[in-house]
This record gives C-alpha cells, sequence and structure tokens, in this order.
C-alpha cells in the first residue's frame, strides 16, 4: 500500500480521493497526520495552486503529497468564479455566501453553460511532479437542488447524469465530476509505470 498524503483539510475531497484511488493507496488528511500548515495559493491557474500546496506538503512531510485545486467556470461570467470558486462569495470556504453570490450574479442571464474543471498533483520527495486535468459540463440552476456533495454542487446540473450533482449520488456524481476524471486519469498514469 502507498501512503499519499492529500494536501487539503476538506474531508470531502479526502473521501473521494479515497473512493477513486481505491484501497492500494493508504491517503492520508492534513488532519490525519496532525500538520497544520497553512499553504498561500496564490496562483492565477488551478494547475499553479495544485503544484504550490502539493509541494509545500511533500516538502514538510518527506512523503508523496497528492493536491487539486478545482472550481466552476460560468461562461456568462467570463470564467468566474474560476481559480477563486472556494472565496468567490467573500470568505474562504463558506459554501453559502458563495452560492448566493452566484446566484446573483446569473440573474436574468440566459447562457447558463459551466463547467467544473480540476487539476490534480501528484508531488514526490525527490521533485518528481505526475499531472492531469477533468473537466465536467453542466449548466447553473436557477435555485439550489438537492442536499448532496459540496460547494457550488446543488446549482450545478450535470449534463452526463441529467440532474444536479446535489440530488446525485457520490458513486454516479464521482464517476462523471471533473475531480473523479483527473483522477481517473492520475490512475491510469500510475498503473503504466
Amino acid at each position: 500500500m502507498i501512503e499519499i498524503i492529500a494536501a487539503t483539510g476538506n474531508a470531502n475531497k479526502v473521501k473521494e480521493f479515497k473512493e477513486i484511488l481505491g484501497p492500494e493507496y493508504d491517503i492520508k488528511s492534513l488532519k490525519d497526520i496532525g500538520l497544520a500548515i497553512d499553504v498561500v495559493e496564490d496562483a492565477d491557474t488551478f494547475y499553479g495552486n495544485a503544484l504550490i500546496k502539493a509541494k509545500a506538503i511533500s516538502e514538510a512531510t518527506g512523503k508523496i503529497a497528492l493536491a487539486d485545486d478545482s472550481g466552476l467556470i460560468v461562461d456568462a461570467l467570463g470564467g468566474a468564479p474560476g481559480v477563486y470558486s472556494a472565496r468567490y462569495g467573500g470568505e474562504d470556504g463558506n459554501d453559502i455566501l458563495n452560492r448566493a453570490k452566484l446566484l446573483k450574479e446569473m440573474e436574468g442571464v440566459e447562457n447558463r453553460s459551466a463547467r467544473f474543471h480540476a487539476s490534480i498533483v501528484l508531488y514526490y520527495p525527490d521533485g518528481k511532479i505526475i499531472h492531469t486535468e477533468g473537466n465536467t459540463e453542466g449548466r447553473i440552476l436557477f435555485e439550489e437542488t438537492g442536499n448532496n456533495g459540496f460547494g457550488y454542487d446543488c446549482l450545478f446540473y450535470s449534463l452526463d447524469l441529467e440532474e444536479s450533482f446535489g440530488t446525485a449520488d457520490s458513486q454516479a456524481k464521482n464517476a462523471v465530476s471533473h475531480r473523479g476524471r483527473a483522477l481517473e486519469a492520475l490512475v491510469k498514469k500510475l498503473n503504466q509505470r
């Protein structure tokens, strides 16, 4: 079993990592290893932020680190919230404020096309990097639908599932989600080694 430190405090992300990567990987969160580290994500791309996090955690622990940076890209908003998805509403990690701002910005907007994007970086202590990306297409709903998932899930209608991520179960969502697709691409790269 290969130990990997997930460069996140988000329990939902860690759960997705474990579900998708499978039992051959021992995924531990920062909380699991008792590491409290605040990594400043100041890159202007998803890949840049994922790399910053993975490198910092690998250097701090001496172990393989897995980081993702992901977000919602809304066409009518010029790609916003994008890399600012977690702090779109003004307070980092406040899903309620983020969704409220998105709904306000989308009032009266006809073009509701959007996608979730994820950039995954696996960073090794020797500096080796494996990078993958994933997208899932959809549109922004007019109101919150469902209580499953987290973040913007209840406002995102998945074209693949033909339902809100907020009403989809985790297995169905993981099969088509941006993070799921990026992680599946990572598994393929790892299996080729």
